[in-house]
């Protein structure tokens, strides 16, 4: 019923118009629940141990640890073990799995609604662009392959630049990678030590290891600090060393900078309930 003119006016649907009866999908029940939601919210905002988040949602560890196994177990969230302190687990928002199980769930209610990512406007100004530094341990492999696919990726938006707490000579499987899968060219790139560019103004400083990340100097301006734990491709061993490793490790620095364009004109707000 609706009013027009002061009329009240019915109107009905025909019948064989209803809406399906589904059952509400998992993933909304998982994230329905307030402290998973927080922990997705803090892990948005970059790769954290277990007593961050325990902190970050004032929650007891045990009751953290829980959640995550469930949002482990739906494949939301991955775990990794530190590779500078071993006693020490990373937890990851898995966000191609956390897109799909979300898209899939919102087409459930209405098709319309599964919407692509969001990217950024093409024609940004330039002053909105944002200086972004990566810093791993030797500024030989991870952090070059992401400044790299920032620039590529990020165009008008980011200004990209990467170093190293103790820098060595460029690994040359990371040069074939970039050229291979990206057809981008890496090969002049010098390793540059983060003390060089800690008096820079950037907008953020992502660390992609766990030692670059308890190393890492402040920087001028007070920038973003995000943490991304990722393996060193040149340590890793038996079949999956070599060209393989750094090309799993360009594969997750697509996804991750992807994800990352959305969130540069502004910051990741802090988590609510």
């Amino acid at each position: 019923m609706f009013i027009d003119s002061g009329r009240c006016i019915s109107v009905e649907y025909p019948g064989n118009v209803t809406a399906p009866s589904l059952p509400v999908p998992a993933v909304v029940r998982l994230l329905a629940g307030p402290v998973r939601w927080r922990l997705m919210r803090e892990l948005a905002s970059g790769d954290c141990r277990v007593r961050e988040l325990t902190a970050a949602v004032c929650q007891p560890q045990n009751l953290v640890s829980y959640h995550l196994r469930m949002l482990r177990a739906a494949g939301l969230v991955t775990s990794r073990r530190s590779s500078f302190d071993g006693r020490d687990t990373y937890y990851s928002l898995d966000f191609d799995s956390c897109a799909r199980a979300l898209a899939a769930s919102v087409s459930s209610l209405h098709p319309g609604l599964a919407l692509p990512p969001a990217v950024p406007e093409p024609g940004a100004a330039p002053e909105l662009r944002r200086r972004v530094l990566f810093v791993c341990t030797g500024n030989t492999g991870r952090s070059p392959m992401a400044e790299a696919l920032l620039r590529h990726q990020g165009g008008a938006h980011a200004e990209a630049a990467s170093a190293g707490i103790s820098p060595k000579p460029l690994h040359p499987d990371a040069v074939s990678v970039m050229r291979d899968r990206y057809r981008i060219d890496i090969s002049c790139h010098r390793p540059t030590p983060v003390e060089a560019v800690a008096h820079e103004r950037f907008d953020f400083v992502i660390t992609l290891c766990d030692k670059a990340r308890e190393h890492c100097p402040d920087f001028h301006g007070h920038p973003g600090r995000i943490h991304w734990s990722m393996p060193d491709p040149a340590a890793a061993e038996g079949d999956l060393a070599g060209y393989p490793a750094f090309e799993r490790t360009a594969a997750e620095l697509e996804t991750r900078i992807r994800f990352l364009l959305p969130v540069l004109p502004g910051t990741i707000s802090p988590a609510t309930g």
